[in-house]
């Protein structure tokens, strides 16, 4: 029968071996699809690398407002208000985007405090101007080697073009003023293991080379080999090794061996650490999470699971499926308490926090190497624009005057 409307929900950085703007590319299909009088309207992780073809495609898009990413739910809700209230024919969305030249690092991409905080705060005060619908930031991601990786900022407002253009246009004019606390702050693994070994109460190490959550393959050691050197007490680390819960749940609980874990995906996450352990446990790795964490996921499952120690009170969770850390149940459904460790490495960015935050007194990131380091000067692009801050940093941007167009045109980073 007749559609209504399409509520959609691109992730929007999704790319392919074929075409690199995926969701800019589906969005059009659909679009072509259903014709121009069918409301199109939907919702973002502020992780997209937005395209002007998802903006045209579509009548309105609104992106998460948190990072860790918590309001999934709310976003979804306001999406499903705009679609009832357009074919209500209360409001008649439109939107704008603006583009700047510029990519926010992975570790500056926190909501909840500076330098986005002050960003998120003037887009929550745009939206109290009358006619204004909606505003988003969008993050960007930078593992992704596409023309449209980098931040963008959207509004939406009602039946106005020009509204949605100023407010674009304020906005994205903001976020460039503030490049350079965009930079992010890189801490190396010897800085980051000393000071976290000085800290008093449990510390958090985030490991942004092996994000899980970002591709990695989550069988970094490098963190792992920091504390071992140390032989740091208290310490906690999860690494992806099915090959050893294998031998670990054939030689049984109790049982003491010499065991080479990770370090086996690539040769770009650290060697497999080797040492000798005793079997803890072992365990189905199957959890719930009651609370909204990043990602909004409930039910998680982590493959047959084995727990390890070293004697030097190394505790090593090994995981037969890759594991996203964003919940504690991930340490509590194999008998592990949170709170009795010092030092906890979790294997992400911001996408931990949520979790993390409420047994760790510190949370401490680490530029580590590997396919999600945050370093963004050492990773290979082919394809992303020139000029581009932070890469070229003398990078200038003067956006178009806005102006009232039914399809405004995408020169000059507007949209």
């Amino acid at each position: 029968g007749r559609l209504d409307g399409v509520l959609v929900a691109p992730h929007g950085a999704t790319v392919s071996q074929t075409v690199r703007d995926v969701d800019g590319y589906w969005l059009q299909q659909l679009r072509r699809w259903a014709g121009s009088e069918i409301p199109i309207i939907g919702t973002l992780d502020p992780h997209a690398n937005l395209s002007p073809d998802m903006v045209s495609a579509t009548d309105a898009l609104t992106a998460y407002r948190t990072n860790p990413h918590l309001d999934q739910r709310q976003r979804g809700a306001e999406a499903a208000q705009l679609m009832v209230r357009t074919l209500r024919g209360e409001i008649r969305p439109v939107q704008a985007a603006a583009f700047a030249p510029l990519a926010i690092n992975i570790q500056a991409q926190y909501t909840e405090a500076a330098p986005c905080l002050p960003l998120y705060q003037l887009a929550a005060k745009m939206r109290e101007e009358s006619g204004a619908l909606s505003t988003s930031i969008l993050l960007g991601f930078p593992y992704a080697d596409v023309e449209e990786v980098g931040s963008a900022v959207l509004a939406v407002a009602d039946g106005d073009p020009a509204l949605a253009r100023d407010m674009a246009y304020r906005l994205g004019q903001e976020m460039w003023s503030r490049r350079e606390s965009f930079r992010g702050e890189l801490m190396d693994i010897d800085t980051a293991v000393e000071h976290a070994a000085t800290l008093k109460g449990s510390v958090c190490l985030l490991d942004m080379g092996d994000n899980v959550g970002g591709g990695s393959p989550g069988d970094g050691t490098l963190l792992a080999h920091a504390i071992q050197q140390r032989r740091l007490p208290r310490a906690y680390v999860c690494l992806y090794d099915p090959q050893v819960v294998q031998q670990a749940e054939a030689a049984g609980v109790g049982a003491r061996q010499t065991l080479s874990v990770g370090g086996k995906t690539d040769g770009r996450h650290g060697p497999p650490l080797e040492d000798n352990f005793t079997v803890v446990g072992i365990y189905d790795g199957r959890y719930e999470e009651p609370q909204p964490r990043h990602g909004g996921f409930r039910v998680m499952d982590q493959g047959r699971t084995a727990v390890l120690r070293t004697d030097y009170d190394l505790t090593v969770m090994v995981t037969s499926r890759r594991s996203f850390p964003v919940s504690l149940g991930q340490l509590t459904c194999c008998q592990l308490d949170p709170a009795a460790f010092h030092l906890l490495v979790a294997k992400g960015v911001h996408a931990p926090v949520a979790a993390y935050r409420a047994v760790c007194q510190h949370l401490v990131h680490v530029n580590t190497p590997g396919v999600t380091t945050a370093d963004m000067l050492s990773l290979h692009y082919e394809y992303r624009r020139h000029p581009m801050f932070p890469f070229e940093p003398d990078t200038e941007w003067i956006p178009a005057t806005p102006h009232a167009t039914p399809h405004p045109p995408t020169d000059a980073g507007l949209s």
